[in-house]
């Protein structure tokens, strides 16, 4: 997909404010060629919006989509409506990499594709190529070739067209948002039914991760270039409430694509506004967003095969902005990354604040992933040790204490409580009391999850869906408790899956725990919403961590659950009720992470060696770090660390 290029120039400052290079250009050059030039323009107040005008925006073409970027708003007309876009006439270039991939899962495909009716998305005038146009036409025939991940021709399910695929591939392609003729992420819904639009025609960082590796998947990399490149420069801009600003590094929550006058012209630039939780709802900071970056720029890597985005400068810089804030030292004795309520997927009061499981497994990932694309340098040396240490912590502090299953919670059932020793067993001080009753008759005797949350004298036993498969995906859990949590997905699937995949959190919270913990909050309420609604976008996360265990079977019998309904019930945001029976009271219609989560389902479903660009594994180092910490006694007393250097006096 070409891709339009703009001359930038750096403005001076501590930290980058702008990219120091290609912003709007493709994989394969680096240079500008139209004539783009910076222009800030005073906005909110105080704050400075730096923007891109674009010199040929009065020479414009009628593309292929059409963005009514007027008001800040992107509408469409029907529910599949092409979206056309007034594009600039600039340089075009084309993109064509990937990953080489090697055999994995494929024969398991071969023998069960006609029964699972997982029909390829290679549809579309978007394809690269196939291998031979024989192929298009044999019926029930799967060929699984050696080619690169991301070109749409390792995997071809040549059993006929599947028109959901279809339906959803042209919904995701009318959600892009383009800025200055090039795309830069994909809005959050566009429900043509609803008339209030609040937030949901902004691009949010969580939002796009799917839809930028169903766009990676099928081999269209500049649209995931492009948002990588422009949410880093929005990291540097100036975010304050009321007369506070958070730590630099700080990655916003969304951004939305404006069009605004010029002072003293009659013509209109377009400026990015991004949101860093100025303007959300309980003005809550995303921690996750930077977190998510980082990992979907490591995926963009190893799919498209470009590392020249991560080696940049402004990149780099980006990705050491990210870890010092996450690394920076606090009052906190745990290794887990302390937050409050409402800063990830969870963006409401529910009860997550201190030490959410699914920030903590985002946050392994993200270490890992930096890890594996820093560039050693001059400040680097002091990060990556830093980073080193805190993930061998982090594995042991989430794995031995965050793990339940029917033994460990036996265990806790006969805790001794008040214990004041540097040898206690029970070192959090939880009361045996707070193991409820649903938990006692819901854990399987096969299998086990990582609890939600772990604070002084606190258990959260809920079972939280995002951080349990992310805990899979990234190796943050151990294999067998991997493969138990897996057990329990299946030993429970009619609490987690039931009707539609994927229950946010198991059980819900209800009467009066609804009231205090939620501020009776009348859009999480019981089986709804965060409070145990079930999520179509969780279904991408639940296929990454089944393909990465080598379990497909599990996420195709929940992609299978999906496709009966979802297309025929609009592609809605959530479910409600216990069992998902219901499209969810507030969802939105169109809601595009639930179209681009069943796509990547699909596509990995399809191509099981292209799960490799999101998963993480343990190097022997960390395993001898994290043995050596088991076989040292974790509850070893304290004292001061013995010199090993021997004095002659």
């Amino acid at each position: 997909m070409g891709t339009s290029e703009a001359v930038l120039h750096v403005l001076s400052g501590d930290v980058p404010q702008f990219l120091s290079s290609d912003m709007c250009s493709s994989n394969s050059d680096l240079v500008f060629y139209s004539k783009c030039h910076i222009k800030s323009v005073k906005k909110k107040g105080s704050r400075c919006l730096p923007s891109l005008k674009c010199s040929s925006m009065l020479g414009c073409q009628i593309g292929s989509y059409r963005c009514k970027r007027l008001g800040g708003g992107l509408h469409g007309n029907t529910a599949i409506d092409r979206l056309t876009l007034l594009r600039c006439k600039c340089q075009q270039a084309e993109s064509a990499s990937g990953v080489d991939t090697g055999e994995g899962n494929g024969a398991w495909f071969v023998d069960n594709a006609k029964k699972l009716n997982l029909n390829g998305s290679m549809n579309s005038e978007d394809i690269l190529e196939f291998k031979t146009v024989e192929q298009l036409k044999r019926e029930n025939e799967v060929s699984m070739s050696n080619c690169k991940v991301g070109t749409g021709t390792n995997a071809i399910f040549t059993g006929g067209v599947d028109s959901v695929e279809d339906e959803a591939w042209e919904l995701l392609r009318a959600s892009m948002v383009y800025y200055c003729g090039s795309p830069v992420g994909t809005i959050a819904a566009n429900d043509p039914t609803s008339s209030n639009v609040l937030n949901y025609d902004q691009v949010f960082i969580r939002d796009f991760i799917p839809s930028g590796i169903a766009f990676l998947l099928k081999g269209e990399y500049d649209i995931v270039r492009n948002f990588i490149l422009h949410t880093l420069q929005l990291q540097s801009w100036e975010k304050t409430m009321d007369c506070h600003s958070p730590g630099q590094g700080l990655m916003p929550a969304s951004f939305k694509v404006r069009t605004v006058p010029l002072d003293g012209d009659d013509s209109a630039t377009e400026v990015l506004d991004p949101d860093f939780g100025e303007a959300a709802i309980g003005r809550v900071a995303p921690v996750d967003s930077g977190l998510w970056w980082i990992i979907l720029l490591r995926a963009y890597g190893k799919c498209s095969d470009d590392l020249s985005v991560q080696e940049r400068v402004d990149v780099q810089t980006g990705i050491k902005m990210i870890l010092r804030l996450c690394l920076a030292d606090g009052f906190d004795m745990f290794p887990t990354l302390l937050v409050t309520d409402g800063s990830c997927m969870i963006d409401r009061r529910m009860g997550i604040h201190g030490h959410p499981l699914e920030i903590q497994a985002l946050f392994y990932s993200a270490l890992l992933c930096a890890r594996e694309m820093l560039t050693p340098g001059d400040g680097s040396a002091d990060l990556i040790r830093a980073l080193n240490n805190r993930l061998v912590a982090l594995s042991f502090h989430i794995r031995e204490y965050y793990w339940i299953d029917m033994r460990k919670l036996n265990e806790i059932y006969r805790y001794k409580t008040e214990e004041y020793s540097y040898d206690a067993v029970n070192k959090f001080n939880i009361y045996p009391d707070q193991i409820s009753p649903w938990l006692v008759e819901w854990m399987p005797n096969k299998g086990g999850y990582l609890i939600g949350n772990l604070q002084p004298a606190h258990m959260d036993f809920r079972f939280f869906s995002l951080g349990n498969l992310w805990a899979v995906v990234s190796g943050l859990a151990t294999i067998d408790q991997s493969h138990a949590i897996l057990d329990l997905i299946e030993a429970k699937w009619a609490d987690l899956v039931a009707e539609m995949p994927f229950k946010i959190c198991y059980p819900a919270l209800e009467g009066q725990e609804w009231q205090l913990i939620t501020g009776c909050d009348p859009k999480n309420t019981p089986w709804s919403y965060h409070n145990a609604g079930s999520w179509p976008t969780l279904l991408w996360q639940l296929t990454v961590a089944c393909m990465k265990m080598n379990r497909p079977e599990i996420a195709a019998k929940a992609v299978s659950v999906a496709e009966k309904r979802i297309s025929k019930d609009k592609w809605p945001e959530y479910y409600d009720t216990k069992k998902a029976r219901f499209i969810g009271k507030q969802s939105r219609l169109f809601q595009t992470w639930s179209i681009a989560g069943f796509l990547v389902a699909k596509l990995l479903l399809a191509d099981p060696n292209a799960v490799k660009i999101l998963t993480t594994e343990e190097d022997s180092e960390l395993v001898n770090a994290f043995s050596c910490m088991i076989s040292a006694n974790p509850r070893r007393k304290r004292g001061p660390k013995r010199s090993k250097q021997t004095y002659i006096v």
